[in-house]
């Protein structure tokens, strides 16, 4: 596939770009700093510099790709509109460009569909409390994402690390996944791929976590 991935040089985005490299898809990666994308140069591998919050920039990068990846989230705790504002102009530009396939990560720390009652009623307020900021910018994100009338699909993982690509993931596509509640950043990325060339998961919501 020819995939066009934002948030590249971010702990999930790079994931991406390796992953897609090696599976032999062709890789557009927009990036704010060139010298912070962690992937070495390739054939296969066009790096594009760009605004995330300008649509207009954005096209050229779009054109001609068969699905746009965006792992955008925040980098702190503080007030942000990188995910709402950034994905907006993503989209904005995916129309300009023809490109209706849309893969974004959030996030299930927000949602308690599916969780056991104790998550639901201890932890997931205390989480909701301590990054509500990032929530914030994230629901609303997955608003206009499912307002778009695009091919979108919105994948949630729990708690991320840096644990290594085991391929095992648990989904769930009517609330959270019960009983797990971390997943490595290499296999987010590797669901999001999956998710990319998967028509059964166009304009759904799927929660994973380590299987």
């Amino acid at each position: 596939m020819k995939l066009t991935v934002f948030g590249a040089t971010g702990g999930t985005g790079v994931e991406i770009v390796r992953q897609a490299l090696a599976a032999g898809h062709q890789v557009t990666a927009v990036v704010r700093d060139p010298a912070r994308l962690d992937v070495p140069p390739q054939a296969r591998l066009e790096v594009v510099t760009a605004d995330v919050f300008d649509a207009d920039s954005l096209v050229p990068a779009i054109t001609g790709r068969e699905a746009v990846l965006s792992a955008l989230g925040p980098r702190d705790r503080g007030p942000s509109v990188i995910c709402r504002d950034g994905t907006r102009a993503i989209m904005t530009a995916m129309a300009a460009a023809g490109v209706r396939r849309l893969v974004v990560v959030s996030n299930s720390g927000m949602h308690p569909e599916g969780d056991g009652w104790f998550t639901r009623l201890v932890v997931k307020p205390l989480l909701i409390r301590m990054l509500r900021e990032g929530y914030a910018d994230m629901g609303e994100m997955e608003r206009r994402v499912t307002e778009s009338g695009l091919d979108w699909t919105i994948v949630r993982p729990p708690k991320l690390n840096d644990g290594r690509h085991t391929g095992r993931i648990a989904s769930e596509t009517r609330g959270n996944v019960r009983g797990s509640f971390t997943i490595s950043r290499a296999d987010l990325a590797d669901y999001v791929l999956r998710a990319a060339a998967d028509p059964e998961l166009t304009r759904m919501a799927v929660s994973i976590a380590k299987g």
